[in-house]
């Protein structure tokens, strides 16, 4: 069994690399008729190809291309009415002869939306008629049984995430707007920027390097967060001050309550910016050993603290 689990896999693994040579000017097409579309990509196939487009579908919407499946039989029965003008129909059929699909390329026309198509034939009715095509056919199925869909799948998947991802990239789609379409779960947990969890405004501990050491301990008391930042008279980081500084500076000092917040300091702590994930933090705050850390502007302005008691909350582990 195992024999024959790798035989499957090393199939369709061939059938995946051997797409990478196909690509060409077709491919920079896709892309721009799905970047520039005016209103949203539909997705479409049969059988197996349908559920492959389902999952490309939700890809594109998840990435910040609006896309949604129609199923090519109820489109024929009305469905069709998804589809308006400057829309993008992405039709996935191996043979491209899917005869569902073929009766619906004239009326997609006479509705002004553009076709992609996904195919395993070039000279196809699917592959002829469409705007752009992308060739995902493969050498032959992985199992023994050649007419079950296997390498064929995972080869149009395969180019589906290829499109995707270019599109997105295409379209400049980061990490931050990635966060913004996935609030939920534990994905959406491991987007979270340190803006959402930080301590910000009155929260923040701040002193002047001028600042004697007694102030800064009641600073550091009153805001709970084991440290505090001190600025300029801009409001730009200097260092922070932590109860490990404090510690070191009763040590090394005959007379520490004369000292200053400078005197103390970590003259280059670790920061992060705002836009900065919830997880960077956390990695900086355990390479450092560290529990708080200062959020800063572009011009190095405090804006606020994030404490690893917010990383917990947030069920990060």
């Amino acid at each position: 069994m195992r024999e024959t689990a790798r035989r499957v896999l090393e199939e369709e693994s061939r059938a995946v690399a051997a797409l990478a040579s196909r690509l060409g000017e077709a491919f920079d097409r896709a892309v721009e008729i799905v970047v520039g579309c005016r209103g949203r990509v539909v997705l479409t196939g049969m059988g197996k190809s349908g559920i492959v487009a389902q999952k490309i579908a939700a890809t594109l919407a998840s990435t910040g291309t609006p896309a949604y499946f129609m199923h090519p039989a109820e489109a024929i029965h009305g469905d069709l009415g998804m589809i308006v003008a400057g829309d993008v129909v992405v039709a996935v059929s191996n043979s491209g002869e899917t005869e569902e699909i073929v009766r619906l390329l004239e009326v997609i026309r006479r509705l002004g939306a553009s076709i992609v198509a996904l195919s395993g034939d070039p000279g196809s009715t699917l592959a002829r008629h469409a705007d752009a095509h992308l060739d995902v056919g493969v050498r032959r199925e992985a199992g023994s049984l050649e007419f079950v869909p296997t390498a064929s799948t995972t080869a149009a998947l395969a180019m589906g995430d290829a499109l995707a991802v270019a599109c997105y990239e295409s379209r400049g789609f980061s990490t931050g707007d990635f966060a913004r379409f996935h609030p939920g779960g534990r994905l959406g947990r491991r987007l979270l920027t340190v803006s959402e969890l930080m301590h910000s405004g009155d929260a923040v501990p701040t002193v002047r390097a001028t600042s004697p050491i007694s102030d800064t301990i009641r600073v550091m008391s009153e805001k709970k967060l084991g440290m505090a930042c001190v600025v300029d008279d801009l409001g730009r980081l200097e260092g922070v001050v932590t109860d490990g500084d404090l510690r070191r500076l009763m040590l090394r000092s005959a007379d520490p309550l004369r000292a200053t917040a400078a005197d103390a300091m970590t003259r280059t702590p670790a920061t992060i910016g705002s836009g900065g994930l919830a997880t960077e933090a956390l990695k900086a705050m355990e390479e450092r050993h560290i529990t708080s850390l200062p959020v800063v502007g572009d011009g190095r302005e405090v804006v606020g603290v994030v404490h690893l008691h917010d990383l917990w909350r947030t069920q990060l582990f």
